[in-house]
């Protein structure tokens, strides 16, 4: 299943053009709205979702450093002991892998990541992310979806 490493790879190299040309065009804090509940704007994060530890003084970085590469060794060599039917499963760990080594070149490099997609609706905000995020979360979508349809199989076959 090591052959999805080709989504991983692209979701890094989507990820990474998407920051580079955010960084070039936007200053901090600028803001364009595409839509009315859509802008794209310049944020840097030096945490983790929702800017958890952001003010924690700099040792996070290194934590999450650490967590990311952590995360994608164990995936990987999860990724490489699937069997080819668990095809969701090894979806699901690419996109994961991929959003991790984005936001993971982000931190080496910058010290932060890179966040500009940013959804708002009637005065309320979400807070902005970045594809990398985007993908982290479609691939935990997917491997609770993969989890969730295994789990009604094997319920399904133990009442047959």
């Amino acid at each position: 299943m090591l052959r999805l490493l080709w989504l991983s790879a692209a979701v890094v190299l989507l990820d990474q053009i998407s920051k580079f040309w955010i960084v070039a065009a936007f200053e901090e804090y600028e803001v364009m709205t595409v839509l009315p509940v859509f802008n794209l704007t310049l944020v840097y994060n030096t945490g983790a979702a929702f800017s958890f530890l952001s003010d924690a003084g700099g040792w996070q970085r290194w934590f999450f450093i650490t967590v990311a590469v952590v995360v994608c060794i164990v995936m990987s060599v999860w990724m490489a002991r699937l069997k080819p039917e668990e095809r969701l499963t090894g979806w699901g760990l690419a996109f994961v892998i991929g959003g991790a080594i984005g936001n993971l070149i982000d931190r080496v490099w910058l010290g932060k990541v890179v966040d500009f997609i940013q959804w708002h609706w009637q005065g309320w905000y979400w807070p902005s992310f970045n594809l990398a995020d985007s993908a982290i979360t479609l691939g935990v979508i997917l491997l609770l979806l993969d989890g969730f349809l295994a789990g009604r199989a094997a319920a399904k076959e133990e009442n047959s």
